[in-house]
């Protein structure tokens, strides 16, 4: 039987697909090029499910995708997190000692930078790890490396010389799994998160306000991020996460004071709390 198909941005082996792994293991990622091909897939039926990051605790939020998600057309039904462990791979039979150079996507090197000046191992900087992964074993190069997911390893069939060589152990990225259809029905074992855009009306202190009816209805706003909509400097669109679910008492009466100082709320997602998150 054919399984059901979940859509992320990179390739084969990509932190993405870790997490696609993880969150959806009865399902087949399909790489996609970049963010919007993977909204396009489901949107069209390709694929059922996305796989998208959001934000990551060393770069913070990953750029244009809170701009993409409201006008993506699609629902956020999951969130899953994957650890950033780094892996040092090379061509079977390979020895760490043999390693001149390695490659990865600018955003790993960094952290790694420790564990590369130790064993005098120069960086180069690389568009996509996994990518890269796939290009050293077509290569040949014996005396290269890459740094990527030990899936980009099993994937490309690379030995690991080295796991775990990143210089913080925090490194933590989530995802927002996104289908074409809400699911609002389900309860979560460790709690409900709702995430929403809004634009506030442009009267004084209307974000003050509208943020009000949270704080009286103690409800626990984990993310207010602003951003630019339309090129504009003076764009007033903001993206929240709070606890709980919409059908609770205080998040609907917080809700109903939000939309009175506001010209608009959107519901992006209604989904579980991931395990992890606490």
């Amino acid at each position: 039987m054919t399984k059901p198909l979940i859509a992320f941005q990179g390739e084969l082996g990509a932190y993405s697909h870790e997490a696609c792994r993880t969150a959806r293991p009865d399902y087949d990622p399909l790489p996609c090029r970049t963010f919007e091909e993977c909204i396009d897939a489901v949107l069209d039926g390709t694929a059922e499910l996305a796989m998208l990051p959001v934000e990551n605790t060393t770069y913070g939020r990953v750029a244009d995708i809170h701009s993409l998600l409201p006008k993506s057309g699609l629902h956020i039904i999951d969130e899953a997190f994957v650890r950033v462990r780094i892996s040092l791979m090379a061509l079977p039979g390979t020895k760490l000692k043999d390693i001149e150079k390695v490659r990865a996507h600018l955003v790993l090197l960094p952290q790694a930078r420790s564990f590369l000046k130790q064993h005098n191992i120069r960086a180069e900087t690389a568009a996509d790890s996994a990518g890269a992964a796939a290009e050293l074993r077509q290569s040949g190069s014996a005396r290269h490396g890459v740094l990527a997911s030990a899936l980009a390893a099993e994937t490309y069939g690379l030995d690991i010389l080295a796991s775990d060589i990143e210089d913080h152990g925090h490194n933590t990225t989530r995802f927002l799994v996104m289908s074409r259809e809400p699911d609002h029905r389900r309860r979560g074992d460790h709690g409900m998160l709702t995430t929403f855009v809004f634009e506030v009306r442009n009267i004084p202190a209307a974000l003050y306000k509208a943020m009000g009816g949270f704080a009286t209805n103690g409800i626990n706003m984990t993310k207010l991020e602003s951003y630019m909509v339309g090129g504009s400097f003076t764009a007033t669109q903001f993206y929240a996460d709070i606890e709980g679910h919409p059908d609770d008492a205080n998040v609907r009466l917080a809700l109903d004071e939000l939309r009175y100082f506001t010209q608009m709320v959107e519901i992006l997602g209604v989904y579980p709390a991931d395990e992890r998150r606490h």
